[in-house]
Order: structure tokens, then C-alpha cells, then sequence
């Protein structure tokens, strides 16, 4: 067996992000693509024609390479990933009822959290549970936007490989090649989409976000907190958006167009000014992340809360912009 030490971090991502560039492109050329599953637009869309979703086709079977060949310890959350990536295409397919995709997920997770921790009570390995399966969620719900959820794993698994990397080589690897196969999808995705993410894509790329990130925390290479600053503008977006329509009386997982990067996109008209956007704000979310770490540790809950706040801000501020967009 190959020693995990023996494939340095950029070969990681290089290798996952050719797999992942060339199984697409080989689905788009031969047809295929467009026999899997097809993203056809609505008046819920953001784009104007009909895209194939098969992003995860991709990047999954590249991070699962990695994983067989090099991070052994890790193979219970690439298994899981894989699992949730064959349920999604199914659903992608032929459709499946809200209570099957929820039961799916929240079976591949609490797998996962058992199989992970290490020493958490009962009654929080629950809640983990619940926030590892919100988190999966709310990744599905960010992709509608060109070059954005990809992005988004470029810059998080990149933050988790580099904050990993001298305490937990393996998961630095596994993070590395999602971040790695992000970019040879988003080479066909941004700026102009030929293929979406989909479901196969979007929802083990969650998984991968609150699994690893669990791992990580159990396994001594973070803190609790620092998944959720990491990937803080996915959460605090999907979040907010959520309990917006929750208290509405909608349904939150129906189509809509009321996220703050959905409405960013029908202001602006550019996919590419609110991709750079939010990669700003990954960017500087995984750099005070990273020197959070070094920090003691009631200024690194202090530091979780502020950028929470500055979200918030940034927040009020699109929409005060939404509502003179829209003359109210």
C-alpha cells in the first residue's frame, strides 16, 4: 500500500483535477453527458438554456481515486460521499420524494459521525448529525450560479488541506483532491457553464464539507469552530434564505430565486462579478481562519463571531440594494 506521506498535496489536486477535466470532457464529447441528466431552465432559473448536470460524475470518482490509493483512514467518508453521489443521480434521473433524500442523507451520516468520532457525548454527536445534513443541504441550494459552489470548494478544501497538512496528512490529502477536482470542473463551468454540478455533484461536496470537517476536529487538526468559518458565506447565506421562507410559510426546499447570490446575479446580470464576490469572501474567511488557529481560544470564538456579523452586514446592505432594485 502506498504510503500517504508518498503524494504531495499539489499532486493531489493536479491529478484530481485532470481525472476530473477528462472524464467530463469525455462525457461531453461522446453525448453521453446529456443522456445523464439535464438541467432544463425554468422561471426559477438564473441561465436561459438547457445545461448537463454532471459535475459530480467528475469530481467524485477522482476524490474516491485519491482516497483507495493514498488516505486509507478516510474511506468510511468517501464511501458515504460516493453512496449520497448514486442517490442523487437517481434522483436526478427518475426523481425521488423529499422524505427518500432526507432519509438517504441522514443515514450516510450518522454512518459517518459514529464511524469518526473519536470522544463526543451522545446527545452533541446528534447535533453534529443535524449540522453535517444541513450542510449537505444548503450546498445543493448555493448551486445555481455559474463558477460559484465550484469555487467555493476550491477555496474551503483548499483551507482544510493547508490547515491539515502537518497534523493530519491524510485528510489534507482528501481535501486537497476535492479541491483539486473543483478545478478541473470549473474549467467547464465558469466562466461559461458546459456542465452544472447537479445533485451528483452538490450534495457529496457538502457531505465532504461537515464530514471532513468533523473528522478534523475529532482527529486533532481544528477546532469545532473552524468549519463553520471556513465555509461561513455558504451557511450564512443558505441559512438566513431558509428561515426567511420558514417563516413565510413556504417550502424551503422548493425552487426559488432569494438567495443573496441569486439576487446579486439578477441585479448585476453577471455570474462572473458574484463568483469573484463570494470568492473574495472564502478567500479572506479560510485566511482568518488559518491565523485564528494560532490564537488562544476564547479570541478565536470572538474572531468566529465578528466575521459572522460582517456577513450580516454585507447581508443588510444587498438587501437595501434588492429593495430599490425592486421599488419597494
Amino acid at each position: 500500500m502506498t504510503s500517504i506521506h508518498s503524494l504531495p498535496l499539489p499532486a493531489a489536486a493536479v491529478i484530481a483535477a485532470i481525472l476530473c477535466f477528462a472524464i467530463l470532457l469525455i462525457l461531453l464529447r461522446t453525448g453521453w453527458a446529456w443522456d445523464i441528466a439535464v438541467d432544463i431552465p425554468n422561471h426559477r432559473s438564473l441561465h436561459d438554456r438547457p445545461v448537463p448536470r454532471i459535475g459530480g460524475w467528475g469530481i467524485v470518482p477522482a476524490v474516491l481515486l485519491i482516497v483507495a490509493l493514498f488516505a486509507s483512514p478516510l474511506w468510511a467518508i468517501a464511501a458515504g460521499a460516493a453512496v449520497l453521489g448514486i442517490v442523487s443521480q437517481i434522483d436526478d434521473r427518475r426523481g425521488l420524494s423529499a422524505r427518500v433524500r432526507f432519509a438517504a442523507h441522514l443515514i450516510v451520516v450518522a454512518v459517518v459521525v459514529v464511524v469518526s468520532a473519536v470522544d463526543v457525548a451522545w446527545w452533541f454527536a446528534i447535533l453534529i448529525g443535524v449540522s453535517i445534513v444541513w450542510v449537505v443541504n444548503l450546498y445543493n441550494f448555493m448551486d445555481g450560479s455559474n463558477g460559484l459552489a465550484g469555487g467555493m470548494a476550491v477555496f474551503g478544501f483548499g483551507t482544510y488541506a493547508i490547515a491539515a497538512a502537518e497534523s493530519q496528512p491524510s485528510l489534507a490529502l482528501t481535501a486537497a483532491a476535492v479541491a483539486g477536482a473543483a478545478v478541473g470542473f470549473l474549467v467547464l463551468n465558469f466562466p461559461q457553464a458546459k456542465v452544472f454540478l447537479g445533485d451528483v455533484g452538490s450534495i457529496p461536496l457538502g457531505f465532504l464539507a461537515g464530514a471532513l470537517g468533523f473528522w478534523g476536529w475529532q482527529h486533532g487538526a481544528w477546532p469545532l469552530w473552524f468549519p463553520a468559518l471556513v465555509f461561513a458565506p455558504f451557511i450564512a447565506d443558505s441559512t438566513v434564505t431558509l428561515l426567511r421562507r420558514i417563516a413565510r410559510g413556504e417550502t424551503p426546499w422548493q425552487a426559488h430565486r432569494e438567495h443573496y447570490y441569486q439576487r446579486l446575479v439578477q441585479m448585476t446580470g453577471g455570474h462572473v462579478y458574484v463568483a469573484l464576490i463570494y470568492y473574495w469572501l472564502m478567500l479572506v474567511g479560510g485566511f482568518v481562519a488559518l491565523l485564528a488557529l494560532q490564537v488562544p481560544v476564547i479570541l478565536q470564538w470572538a474572531i468566529l463571531v465578528t466575521w459572522y456579523v460582517v456577513l450580516a452586514v454585507i447581508g443588510l446592505q444587498i438587501d437595501q440594494r434588492w429593495r430599490r432594485f425592486n421599488g419597494v
